[in-house]
């Protein structure tokens, strides 16, 4: 397959352009832009509590008011630790209207996972939930960090929610008291004594706006470089795809979290960039899914496949309308066909699978839309200016032909700048401007690509990106522990999840519980193992390095038979 050649655009839904005009405006450019035509439209609806675009933005530009009197300057980085609310997106939004560098954490990583990201991002203050803010006092010593900031659950709730809240919010584990401390303060206090600061700083498409951190196989989380320009143009190759979805008319459904790349452009900034309103959602289980779909009637409807398949799993399904739904969207796992059916038999509408990387903002490949060809099971055709190439996987630079399977590496504007201090890493990944994604492909005659193989070991369990060596280095700290090595297995709901072979010591004896149990204060409790397997010994190269294939195809071998 020669890259000049571009079969996919023959496929390409009617509208949909092979390349766009792109506006040179950042992310806050749109948010200001979308305050003016749209004023009064709803912004985000977090449990009911509704705030319009004209809120929406007075409350960021006082919320960069308060950043600016931290001391935060242009290029700084700023952490986010919070659920899908309110506060999370106006936070985001102030922090890149300055000028700072936004990061982004997933509130579930345990503190050392969080320390890493924190000291190597060189975070100057934090936005968090009161959920876990005494952990972060605890652990800002050992950071840059000295302003935090705490919001809670409870700031923005609809009456009578709002009376009721403080009673019982602290019985169902849903608020917590924060201890005192120097520079901690209180979200609706900054927000309700700052002047709202309507200048925003002189910024660049080349300027980075946000660290995005993303595991590897050397097991160091590494901090991806997305700029102004990598981010605003996705969104712009994203409102592309869907020509016929017009501003100011659709609801988006907020669930995808917006700690993750994923979230972050296609539930947040695509429907700012829109004018649509966004359904926020904390914590996006079947019964809160259903809950946000019944009472709030959004249109689109972005979500990873165990979204997809608990609802469908839910006893009250048949009860649901989804008759408004536009469109939906899926993304970071493949999503079994037949739920891709039953799903549409039930709204009537197409769900398009996707694919992106962290490393790529995140969306690459899209299905068509409308009266475009879907095809299960493929991810789709590269986004308007997308190049992709499948290169053979050994010397990963000769094109291999339609059909065959090589690596995928993808060239275009949503590519990102690098990983930050990490220049070999980063010369490892993009090689003549092409990111080598690490990921085995096909395409078909049409220009469809499929994903068939993973050249990285990661596991992908509900949506969340797993790597094997983060859990292995793990339980290696283990004192009976001589050897492990995990992999992923079959998941009926999850996609994947985690299994562990040991090997103990000599002379030890251990259950599978405790070395589940010895996992947990050391990882993201999506990352705990499931199974452990005690084995005598562990296949090896002749290097003596462990072969995690092997144990993969064995494992799989066996579940078939």
């Amino acid at each position: 397959m020669k890259h000049q050649n571009k079969p996919w655009l023959s496929s390409y839904a009617p509208g949909v352009p092979a390349s766009i005009n792109f506006e040179t405006l950042c992310l806050p450019d749109f948010l200001e832009r979308t305050a003016r035509e749209f004023p009064e439209h709803m912004a985000l609806n977090f449990m009911g509590c509704t705030l319009t675009f004209r809120e929406l933005k007075d409350m960021v530009d006082r919320f960069a008011s308060c950043l600016l009197e931290f001391g935060i300057q242009k290029g700084e980085s700023v952490a986010i630790i919070l659920p899908n609310t309110i506060q999370c997106v106006a936070a985001y939004q102030a922090i890149l209207k300055i000028g700072a560098i936004a990061v982004m954490n997933n509130p579930l990583y345990s503190d050392k996972e969080l320390l890493h990201q924190f000291t190597d991002s060189g975070a100057r203050a934090l936005i968090t939930i009161d959920l876990i803010a005494n952990r972060m006092i605890d652990l800002r010593p050992k950071t840059d960090i000295r302003q935090i900031v705490v919001a809670s659950i409870g700031d923005y709730l609809p009456f009578p929610n709002n009376l009721l809240f403080p009673l019982v919010a602290k019985k169902k584990g849903l608020a917590a008291d924060v201890k005192k401390a120097e520079q901690v303060y209180r979200w609706k206090d900054l927000i309700s004594r700052s002047r709202p600061r309507s200048i925003q700083a002189k910024l660049s498409l080349d300027d980075i706006a946000q660290y995005q951190y993303t595991g590897g196989t050397t097991g160091v989380s590494k901090g991806v470089e997305l700029t102004h320009g990598n981010l605003a143009k996705n969104v712009q190759q994203l409102a592309a795809w869907f020509p016929n979805l017009q501003r100011g008319r659709e609801v988006m459904l907020g669930a995808l979290p917006l700690f993750h790349v994923f979230g972050l452009t296609v539930a947040m900034n695509y429907p700012i960039f829109m004018g649509w309103g966004s359904v926020l959602v904390p914590r996006p289980q079947p019964q809160q899914l259903f809950e946000a779909l019944s009472k709030h009637k959004p249109t689109f409807l972005p979500m990873v496949p165990t979204m997809y398949i608990g609802l469908l799993s839910h006893p009250k399904i048949k009860e649901l309308d989804l008759s408004n739904v536009t469109g939906c969207f899926s993304g970071s796992a493949p999503l079994p066909v037949d739920v891709i059916k039953k799903f549409e038999e039930m709204t009537g509408s197409v769900i398009c699978e996707g694919f992106g990387m962290t490393e790529s903002s995140p969306v690459t490949h899209i299905n068509p839309f409308g009266k475009g060809k879907t095809k299960p099971g493929s991810i789709g055709l590269p986004i308007s200016n997308t190049e992709c190439r499948l290169v053979d996987i050994n010397d990963q630079q000769t094109d291999v032909a339609p059909g065959e399977s090589g690596e995928l590496i993808i060239r275009g504007p949503q590519v990102m700048r690098g990983y930050k201090d990490k220049p070999e890493e980063t010369q490892q990944a993009l090689r003549d401007g092409w990111l080598h994604t690490g990921d085995i492909a096909t395409m078909d005659e049409d220009g469809y690509f499929y994903i068939v193989d993973r050249l990285k070991d990661m596991i992908i369990s509900g949506g969340y990106n797993v790597y094997p060596r983060d859990i292995d280095e793990v339980i290696y700290q283990h004192p009976k522990v001589l050897e492990a090595c995990t992999i992923g297995v079959p998941h009926s709901s999850r996609g994947e999840s985690v299994k562990v072979f040991v090997v103990l010591k000599q002379g030890q004896q251990a259950t599978a519980e405790e070395i589940i149990g010895f996992c947990k204060d050391k990882l993201a409790k999506y990352k705990w193992p499931e199974e452990i397997e005690f084995r005598e010994t562990l296949p090896k190269s002749t290097v003596g390095k462990i072969l995690r294939k092997d144990l993969r195809s064995e494992e799989l071998a066996r579940r078939t038979a």
